[in-house]
């Protein structure tokens, strides 16, 4: 039985390589009955974001990645938040100082960078030099009272360490390349390298899945292991998961297409786009210069008031523009993964039972964005309607959509409509006009010129034409708006496109809507001939 566990640190919203990480995780565990759980590594005061934390437990939860043990839910291992569990830590990292295993020291970042810039000139790898005698808890005493930085270094072997991976197999490092790290910030808080190996063990955890980048971490994970007389668990180091530009997916490509759209508006006032994300604007000059980076909620707003749109890097991103869960799960169990199958639209249920951790790749993965798309297709035929109605609804209540609080019936009729559509957002934005009054319809102005405007606005002519068959309709159906309509083509000798095209235009603004006889319909006459004077009116007032 395989007990995993997905600890994130919550300074930033859930990455789509964490949940691939994630799923690996529960797959696991499920296909051997053991227990996954979820551990929230908070230890750097200084980035933590409770908001982050929930976002974090609710892209999980959305995912329909569902801890056994962790926040919100309990375990026997409690608590699951690593700030709240010190008092175990500084046990472990006294049993270390008494062994000698381990020693405080307190050199300032000054001093410390003049040890790097030493090593630099040397043409040498940084290595702390480790005190020949360790200091006196007296010693300690006196550097903390001078206010110097105490912090507790855990001592390396010079042993050779082997590393047994699932994944890359034996991976040897020298003991003597690698130098004594930190333990035990001086705020008193474990480093990320103490906390999991402590919690690792205390929580059952056996199987540990994660990133490539940490491999170079785990032959100090593997030595503090066996100072403190735990087990080493299975290591499973993922291959990297790169973007279509060839670099590494990261959360920085979101801020990168900002900060080019930013340049790329000399003209644009940036104390007003600092006051949208609400930032300061001294904050966006450091941005431009590269020296920091907003937080996902700030660039989001800016990204939005510059009518932008940034590549879905984070798990509410895919969310927000209308993936199915269902579809990103399949879509990233096959990056770096091959289930054994031949087709490729898989459920959760099949890629548990046919897991083998003998099936992940070495080589690095592509994130194909259209092969996702193409997942997202499939998976929204799939969905039952009920099911599909209620993940609509979901997009719509997280996307504070105007449609967010229109009745089961009329998402019904527009999700029937919509046979063929690739996002959730796709649906939206084509039933969009439904929910706006015909007075509020933002006209798109290359549509306007394109449809209504050209050949001498025969494209309005067209809708004068078609004010007169509507008011003359005896019944009101999706057929019998077809068949008018294909009447009137073939009566002028028109391509079908030449008469609806207009209409669509008149009564949503653009020429992508849903079906134009559905639209019709589901808009009704009386609305539909109130748009059609509308927009005569406004393009043709004489």
């Amino acid at each position: 039985m395989a007990q995993t566990r997905f600890a994130p640190s919550p300074t930033g919203y859930l990455h789509v390589g964490g949940a691939r990480i994630a799923l690996f995780d529960l797959i696991w565990a499920r296909k051997t009955g053991g227990k996954f759980t979820l551990r929230i590594e908070d230890t750097d005061q200084t980035r933590n974001s409770p908001t982050a934390a929930q976002q974090v437990m609710a892209d999980l939860r959305w995912l329909g990645l569902q801890w056994d043990f962790g926040p919100e839910v309990g375990g026997p291992s409690e608590p699951y938040y690593q700030s709240q569990r010190r008092d175990i830590y500084d046990k472990y990292i006294r049993q270390l100082i008494e062994q000698g295993r381990a020693y405080y020291c307190f050199d300032t970042s000054e001093e410390l960078e003049v040890m790097r810039q030493r090593a630099t000139a040397e043409k040498k790898n940084f290595l702390y030099v480790r005190p020949a005698k360790f200091p006196t808890a007296a010693d300690v005493e006196k550097a903390r009272a001078e206010g110097r930085p105490v912090v507790a270094r855990f001592c390396l072997s010079n042993d050779e360490i082997i590393v047994n991976d699932i994944i890359r197999g034996e991976v040897k490092f020298a003991g003597s390349d690698l130098s004594d790290f930190i333990i035990q910030k001086s705020d008193g808080f474990p480093t990320y390298h103490f906390a999991c190996v402590v919690d690792d063990e205390l929580m059952g955890v056996d199987c540990v899945i994660r990133g490539q980048e940490h491999l170079m971490n785990t032959p100090g994970h593997v030595m503090l292991q066996k100072a403190l007389g735990f087990r080493t668990p299975i290591y499973a180091h993922l291959p990297v998961t790169m973007n279509q530009s060839g670099g590494k997916m990261s959360k920085r490509d979101r801020a990168k297409v900002l900060k080019e759209a930013i340049k790329a508006k000399p003209e644009l006032d940036l104390g007003k786009l600092a006051t949208i994300g609400g930032i300061a604007e001294a904050d966006i000059k450091s941005f431009l210069k590269g020296d920091s980076t907003p937080d996902t909620p700030e660039v989001n707003a800016m990204a939005e008031f510059l009518g932008i749109e940034l590549p879905e890097v984070n798990v509410v991103d895919f969310f927000r523009s209308g993936y199915l869960p269902e579809a990103l799960i399949n879509f990233i169990a096959l990056l770096g993964y091959n289930p054994g199958f031949e087709k490729e639209i898989l459920t959760i249920d099949e890629l548990i039972a046919s897991f083998d951790p003998a099936r992940f790749n070495k080589t690095n993965s592509l994130f194909d964005r259209k092969k996702l798309l193409a997942f997202n297709t499939e998976h929204i035929k799939l969905l039952s309607e009920e099911k599909l109605l209620s993940r609509y609804k979901d997009f719509l209540k997280g996307t504070n959509s105007i449609a967010a609080n229109a009745d089961d019936k009329m998402l019904l009729r527009i999700l029937k409509a919509s046979a063929g559509a690739r996002t959730l957002a796709e649906i939206e934005h084509k039933s969009r006009f439904i929910f706006t009054a015909g007075d509020k319809i933002a006209y798109d102005q290359k549509d306007v010129e394109k449809v209504l405007l050209k050949n001498n606005g025969e494209g309005l002519a067209m809708l004068a034409e078609l004010k007169k068959h509507f008011a003359a309709l005896e019944t009101i159906s999706e057929q019998a708006i077809e068949t008018m309509l294909r009447a009137i083509a073939e009566e002028k000798h028109l391509g079908l496109g030449k008469v609806a095209q207009p209409l669509r235009v008149a009564i949503s603004g653009t020429t992508i809507s849903l079906p134009i006889f559905e639209s019709v319909d589901i808009l009704g006459i009386e609305e539909t001939l109130k748009r059609i004077d509308g927009t005569i009116l406004k393009f043709n007032p004489n």
